[in-house]
């Protein structure tokens, strides 16, 4: 259990600061190795955007929605095998767009034969593109995109670019124009085995996370906003809460890189290189989502557990970010998903753009989520007919949710563009002690390059610790 931070001590060996999967994963590890550590969340819950919600007897997960394989062997090898126990696989992944209907089971044998046999597209090429996309890692060339990539082995095929690239768009914000490693690296994790969720809802392995933590010796805080990073002599001195200095010789900051860099730090802190470099930074696109609670006693059918779902006639980035987007996601949360909590709730994702909803008078905000709600329910009509007569819970979040809730800059809900890992990852060389844990470069976003990108920050903390 969270204690209250008048029970903290005025010094640790690190402090970290946000409590998303990556600044569990680092807490943990540090933990574990030994270290004293204190976690702090502004929040009253931990997990940042991997957070639930309930509402007349549902719960709805914010999230959770899908990951790669890869999940099942970062969780036992970093946090516990119960933890990996309860990772299963969505095996009934919906496409359904002017341009091609699909059921699959999202890995590499599926696939391969739906470009073979349905896009009619020769094996050899097929094996081509997944070999050089396998082969991709961050030290590559960045000059090719990945709308170049496309066009290598699938030139003037809109149909095969929406197939691969729409759900790692809604995965991770990534664009055609973006650099190819920043998808090569993403989808090659989804290939491997399919996609897969937590059996038991976002409640419990946060749960499971937090009770891991308390085993380790973790101190946890929530509804602790940290004003400030100390900084003194060019080094990390603590952190600031509510007036109070705690000391550490170390903080991490889960915070985004550049809320992290513009507000919780001092910029004088900072190289004017770094500085520009940081500047420059493009913070990534944010999220609106619909939250639909089905009426306890009723029943729907199974009709998939993940919708692509598009009226436009073609994938495009920029349609698919448009606050009338007429593309979104379908998450379907059926009673196995949580099993004894007998209920089903739907999620519609779209992703979004923060200016578009900023700009809006709160007349004008509330008209468009409820009209956003109203095209929610209206195409998921298309899969469960009279779903409308059975929803009795409807809620929406657009961007401007997202940033008071998890104070992401922007709101945004994939970190930064391919810039912000070298920033994150070179902090500490301008600021001693200080280190950065998040969802930067595209790369190191959703839960599972969030929880590994925790566990390399870990390393580079601990190396740190025991060389001062």
């Amino acid at each position: 259990m969270p204690v209250p931070f008048s029970q903290t001590k005025d010094h640790y060996d690190l402090i970290v600061i946000g409590s998303g999967l990556g600044g569990l994963t680092s807490a943990n590890r540090l933990a574990y190795c030994g270290h004293k550590v204190l976690l702090l969340e502004h929040h009253h819950r931990l997990g940042g955007l991997a957070t639930w919600f309930k509402r007349n007897g549902h719960i709805f997960d914010i999230s959770l929605h899908g990951f790669p394989y890869g999940m099942v062997k970062t969780c036992k090898k970093y946090w516990n095998r119960e933890i990996m126990g309860s990772i299963v696989q969505l095996k009934n992944i919906v496409f359904d767009n002017p341009q091609f209907t699909l059921k699959t089971t999202f890995d590499k044998n599926d696939f391969t034969n739906i470009l073979n046999t349905t896009f009619k597209i020769p094996l050899q090429t097929v094996h081509d593109f997944f070999t050089t996309v396998a082969g991709m890692n961050f030290y590559d060339d960045q000059s090719m995109t990945t709308r170049e990539l496309f066009e290598q082995f699938f030139p003037g095929r809109t149909d095969v670019h929406r197939l691969l690239m729409e759900p790692i768009t809604y995965a991770n914000g990534s664009t055609l124009d973006d650099p190819a490693i920043t998808y090569g690296i993403v989808f090659s994790n989804f290939m491997n085995r399919g996609v897969f969720t937590f059996e038991g809802g976002t409640d419990k392995l946060i749960q499971m996370m937090s009770d891991e933590l308390e085993k380790n010796g973790v101190t946890i805080c929530t509804k602790s906003k940290v004003d400030r990073i100390v900084v003194e002599k060019g080094k990390v001195r603590g952190v600031e809460v509510n007036g109070k200095v705690i000391t550490a010789k170390a903080v991490v900051s889960n915070s985004g890189i550049t809320n992290t860099i513009h507000n919780l730090t001092d910029r004088n802190c900072f190289s004017d290189e770094f500085l520009s470099r940081a500047d420059a930074i493009r913070v990534n696109n944010s999220s609106c989502q619909v939250y639909m609670g089905i009426r306890d006693g009723e029943r729907i059918a199974d009709v998939g557990d993940l919708l692509f779902t598009s009226t436009a006639p073609e994938f495009d980035s920029a349609e698919l970010l448009d606050i009338h987007t007429r593309s979104k996601t379908f998450s379907v949360y059926y009673p196995k998903t949580r099993p004894g909590h007998d209920r089903y709730t739907i999620v519609a994702s779209m992703n979004g753009r923060y200016d578009d909803w900023t700009r809006l008078t709160d007349e004008e905000y509330q008209h468009e989520k409820e009209e956003m709600t109203a095209r929610a329910i209206a195409d998921l009509e298309r899969y469960i007919p009279g779903v409308r007569e059975k929803i009795d819970w409807l809620e929406a979040a657009t961007p401007r949710t997202f940033n008071r809730y998890t104070l992401h800059t922007h709101g945004t809900s994939f970190g930064t563009k391919f810039e912000g890992l070298d920033i994150s990852r070179t902090i500490f060389k301008e600021v001693p002690g200080l280190f950065h844990v998040g969802s930067v470069g595209i790369i190191m976003s959703g839960w599972l390059g969030a929880i590994n990108y925790g566990v390399i920050v870990a390393n580079d903390v601990d190396g740190y610790i025991r060389s001062i």
